[in-house]
């Protein structure tokens, strides 16, 4: 197997195969930027601390060194529903790079070499013309260098992120590459757009990286971590590897804004040059001062790099105006004064494939064994690409071993809702994942990532010993806690009832569980522990279980519905189902139908456009075959109607 590029995406395609037992080549342009951190120097947030997680009890690599390079951990969201709560690491970028670029190395079947990819190696698909459900009329076999050598392989993995035809914008300057002292990836693009490849722009961009001593610090605000400890990882220890930092908070001022509106014309977004759409919930210092044109100033953060480096990431003011310019209005926010910039920020246009043209599985539907994971697919975050890059490698060793594709469920993954929104919507801007963007958030939350993914990690057969046997002991100590939760009971005895005054919850008025007693919203853990039970304080064991007492109603009613729509997803829909004889459809909904190709009913019926009515009428052609066709999970389509 090939993996192209050596991003998020790329390690984690290329560590998944080679530790199934394959032989697996990762190339790249430039050996020094594996895992390199582009642009922000931090792992997770809001749902994409979910995705790591996820990874993670796959037995994918993100979190680990994410844990082990941890310069500031936050959880997000703390105070609010345990749905949207969210882990944040700040990491040493220099670290981080080197710790993956050495887990590579160490990786037994993995060999990482220098070159540059410029196109394919196709044959003709011979299974095609006997098969409507094979992929495409080619298969991948391999690539060709730019000195003309070739390199055969059963599967390709394309992780090229931003470096296909990519284009760097400063001002009026434009300089090819997909990032700073990288080149652009050509060739590649051109080669599948004559395969019918529908391929687009997008752009995202960078800030400015200023030179520490040069910050006058008294000016701003210190923003430290949590001091407690929730490593991504359950395998990783839970205590700080690394000395915690603290970043710093400042704001742009309405003299910033002043110097970038009179600047306008100077920047590439804005005077026509660039024709990408950007990332809309990572905007430009640009575009927050023309859409927000109301505020008076946008807030900043400082955040240091690596211990090894004085560099200094100003998060939030991404921009690809003029040097001098940037100069000029990043002078004007407090604590820059005499600000020295170390690296400009600019603008990157790249080339992106519309994802609705790949399977579930991330492997292409016009080529066969060519598999596409990251910022190709438009998508936008480390953790998205990381994500991807797992799923993408899992499933072309499987497709080499003759193994069960991996699909995750959007009620199983977050990861699952990501492939499922590219794969059946497209996306016309960079995508990003919220929490809002999973339906079923109540139950894929970071707490119960093993509950619902933990037999799939250990049946995947990524998971070492240690971890499978430390996954069993977390699972039985929870089971176990439940279960005296519910068995044993407390009393009204006088001493009780004055501990619970105490809790500022009314006394009891009979014999309740604790249980019960835990539903109450002024108890937790912490005050069954003070009330007398024997509580597993473990944070792994307690949380999720306390979780599971107090939400159960919730929860219960959010797996109800989850059965409900099981079971259009285990309606499979055929890949070459005659749409044009389905009466009822519109020409759009056709159309849409034709091009997505759903795998099931369920994911019918989140294609854009493709109207309730039109799922009817689908349910009903579907019954009329019945009598000569069998229903593919035993379900009755007359039951469903």
């Amino acid at each position: 197997m090939i993996v192209v590029g050596a991003g998020h995406a790329g390690i984690e395609a290329c560590l998944a195969p080679a530790r199934l037992g394959l032989k697996t080549l990762m190339i790249t342009t430039n050996l020094d930027r594996i895992g390199y951190m582009s642009c922000n120097p931090s792992i997770g947030g809001l749902a994409k601390g979910h995705m790591v997680r996820e990874i993670d009890i796959l037995g994918g690599e993100m979190g680990l060194v994410a844990d082990r390079t941890c310069l500031q951990f936050k959880r997000l969201n703390s105070r609010k529903g345990p749905a949207v709560r969210g882990t944040r690491m700040q990491s040493d970028k220099e670290k981080y790079a080197r710790e993956m670029k050495n887990r590579l190395s160490s990786q037994p079947g993995l060999s990482v070499m220098a070159g540059e990819v410029k196109s394919l190696l196709l044959a003709r698909n011979a299974r095609a013309a006997l098969d409507r459900n094979v992929s495409g009329l080619a298969v991948a076999n391999g690539v060709i260098l730019q000195d003309g050598s070739e390199i055969r392989a059963r599967a390709v993995i394309l992780t090229t992120g931003t470096f296909m035809n990519g284009v760097m914008h400063m001002g009026a300057v434009q300089t090819p590459g997909g990032r700073v002292g990288d080149q652009a990836s050509l060739g590649l693009s051109d080669q599948l757009k004559s395969f019918g490849f529908e391929v687009k722009r997008l752009k995202t961009g960078t800030p400015a990286r200023l030179r520490r001593g040069s910050i006058d610090f008294s000016k701003t605000t210190e923003q430290y971590g949590d001091p407690e400890f929730f490593p991504f990882s359950m395998r990783s220890p839970r205590e700080f590897q690394l000395p915690q930092v603290a970043c710093y908070l400042s704001r742009t001022t309405e003299k910033t804004h002043d110097v970038i509106r009179a600047n306008l014309h100077q920047s590439p977004m804005y005077c026509g040059i660039i024709e990408g759409t950007g990332p809309r919930y990572c905007p430009s210092i640009e575009d927050k001062v023309v859409r927000f044109a109301d505020r008076d100033s946008h807030q900043t953060f400082l955040e240091p790099e690596s211990l090894e480096t004085d560099l200094i990431y100003l998060q939030g003011i991404s921009t690809s105006l003029p040097r001098e310019t940037q100069d000029e209005f990043l002078r004007t926010i407090p604590g820059l004064e005499n600000v020295e910039v170390v690296r400009y920020g600019y603008a990157v246009e790249y080339d992106y494939f519309e994802p609705t043209q790949i399977w579930h599985r991330l492997e292409t539907r016009q080529i066969e064994s060519l598999f596409l994971a990251g910022q190709i697919n438009g998508t936008s975050g480390y953790e998205e690409a990381a994500a991807q890059g797992f799923i993408a490698g899992v499933n072309a060793a499987h497709k080499i071993l003759g193994r069960e594709e991996l699909v995750l469920s959007r009620d199983q993954a977050y990861i699952g809702v990501l492939i499922d929104d590219l794969v059946t919507k497209g996306t016309r801007e960079p995508y990003r994942m919220f929490t809002s963007r999973a339906e079923h958030r109540l139950v894929l939350r970071e707490d119960n990532t093993l509950d619902r993914l933990g037999q799939l990690g250990l049946n995947l057969g990524l998971i070492n010993l240690a971890a499978e046997a430390m996954y069993h002991d977390v699972k039985d100590r929870r089971a176990a806690l439940l279960g005296k939760l519910r068995a044993e009971r407390c009393t009204p005895k006088p001493e009780m009832q004055e501990k619970l005054r105490a809790l500022g919850t009314p006394a009891l008025l009979k014999s309740v569980t604790w249980e019960e007693l835990l539903r109450r919203p002024e108890v937790d853990c912490t005050s069954l522990a003070q009330l007398g039970f024997e509580m597993d304080s473990d944070p792994l064991v307690c949380e999720p279980v306390e979780i599971e007492v107090k939400y159960s109603g919730y929860i219960k009613r959010q797996l109800e519905l989850i059965e409900q729509a099981r079971k259009f997803e285990e309606l499979r829909l055929e890949s070459d189902l005659d749409y044009h004889a389905i009466r009822g459809l519109s020409h759009e909904e056709r159309e849409k139908l034709i091009a997505v190709k759903p795998r099931t009913l369920g994911q019918a019926q989140r294609i854009s456009g493709v109207n309730p009515s039109a799922i009817q009428a689908i349910m009903i052609f579907l019954r009329s075959r019945q009598n000569t066709r069998p229903v593919p999970t035993g379900e009755s389509f007359g039951e469903l109607i």
